[in-house]
């Protein structure tokens, strides 16, 4: 009998679903830092190696994942020039260097491998079906944590050793408490809650993927979940564009949807001033939510886009830098891949990820028309998008490898379409 279609037959579908399946015990033991990083490069040496023994054609390897391996390689080098301009040294260039192949490093390689390696769909949506199913076993725990007492961070990990951004990254957090509001928060298994936010998107669009009703709504009500609790503004806004987004991207050929966008686009020019007014107002709600978070983020901005344009305007400075007191030290251009990127990477940090991303959603959308895969890697370069304006993408990356890997099927899939 052969085996369904979710269970792993390759080695990388065994990595890639054993991965997801183990993250909360990978969150327990402060490990999932630690596992992105080292199965995005493991796999790369799949690639390697079944480019190497001919199993896999060099032209298996999109044109716009070639973009990505020289945009991302790119990075480096222009981390190596803003080093030199500031002459930070040997031992601090070794150290970003490290840093950069756990994090820009991996917005290529899991591309390329879902370009490449045989993982299907199937295994990665069930996958992430089972690991919605034991979030919501989870879910109790988690809501009851803050009202028995629990403290709010078990354990940071010994791991930490191996080097990080910041200890958050290695500790396992049940919720913390919202400043000034004294109510409780979750993360769940992400360094922060806008971070838990984004990977419940991402998941909530990869078990829609799944065919086996039972298990897709399981996903689905898992992650849905975790997007609530995680109280993130942007995860609400992202299921509000991109799933209306997706659809209109399906039915972009077909006339009925130029008919059913006629009427909107008339109401837009008759009540362009209101709606922009709305708007306007909608983003002010927005922003008074969080009145102490958006503060923070726009003096993040602001001082990451001065200091850019003065010191650093080609390359960056290199690093990293806390902020002063007025934004509680946080790092320049944190909380913002495009503020960062000129901070530390200049304008050719910047162009470095704006075009590979501009370039793989003209061509997903384009494609979306053809089939769900197309649709799914759509969905996740949206959220890609979106969340580039709210988290640090690179940093991230660790955990939203799955998406990634979408994304390089995906690719994979509209070249050999337009062939």
């Amino acid at each position: 009998m052969a085996a369904p279609a979710h269970h792993p037959q390759t080695v990388a579908e065994r990595i890639v679903a054993g991965t997801i399946a183990a993250t909360w015990l990978l969150w327990l033991i402060g490990g999932l830092y630690i596992a992105g990083p080292v199965i995005g490069w493991v796999l790369a040496m799949l690639v390697f190696g079944e480019l190497y023994l001919g199993r896999k054609p060099a032209g298996a390897i999109p044109i716009v994942i070639w973009l990505w391996l020289a945009a991302m390689s790119a990075m480096l080098i222009i981390l190596w020039i803003g080093h030199a301009n500031f002459a930070l040294g040997s031992g601090q260039t070794i150290k970003s260097s490290i840093g950069w192949a756990k994090g820009w490093a991996l917005m290529a390689l899991f591309p390329l491998a879902g370009a490449v390696l045989d993982i299907r769909m199937e295994v990665i949506a069930r996958a992430v079906c089972r690991l919605g199913m034991w979030t919501l076993v989870l879910l109790p725990l988690f809501i009851a944590a803050p009202f028995i007492g629990l403290p709010e961070t078990l354990w940071v990990s010994p791991l930490k050793a191996v080097g990080g951004p910041g200890p958050e990254y290695f500790a396992t957090i049940l919720y913390t408490i919202e400043p000034g509001a004294g109510t409780p928060r979750w993360q769940f298994f992400a360094p922060w809650s806008p971070a838990a936010g984004m990977v419940a998107v991402i998941y909530i669009f990869l078990a829609a993927q799944e065919r086996n009703l039972v298990w897709r709504l399981v996903g689905i009500a898992g992650f849905l979940i975790v997007a609530l609790l995680s109280q993130s503004r942007l995860a609400l806004v992202a299921l509000a564009l991109i799933v209306p987004a997706i659809w209109a991207a399906a039915r972009i050929d077909r006339g009925s949807t130029w008919l059913l966008a006629a009427p909107v686009f008339l109401l837009v020019g008759l009540f362009g001033i209101e709606l922009l007014a709305f708007v306007d107002q909608l983003m002010n709600d927005f922003s008074s939510a969080r009145a102490d978070s958006s503060r923070v983020r726009a003096a993040l901005g602001r001082i990451a886009l001065d200091r850019w344009e003065n010191e650093a305007f080609w390359f960056g400075h290199g690093v990293v830098e806390n902020g002063p007191h007025l934004v509680e030290y946080m790092p320049i251009g944190s909380h913002h891949s495009w503020y960062g990127l000129l901070f530390v990477k200049g304008l050719a940090g910047a162009l470095a990820l704006a075009i590979p991303l501009a370039v793989t959603v003209a061509i997903l959308f384009w494609h979306a028309r053809h089939d769900r895969l197309h649709r799914a890697g759509l969905a996740m370069v949206l959220v890609l998008v979106l969340y580039s304006f709210g988290e640090n993408l690179e940093i991230l990356a660790y955990l939203i490898w799955p998406a990634l890997i979408v994304i390089g099927k995906s690719l994979a899939k509209a070249q050999t379409t337009e062939r």
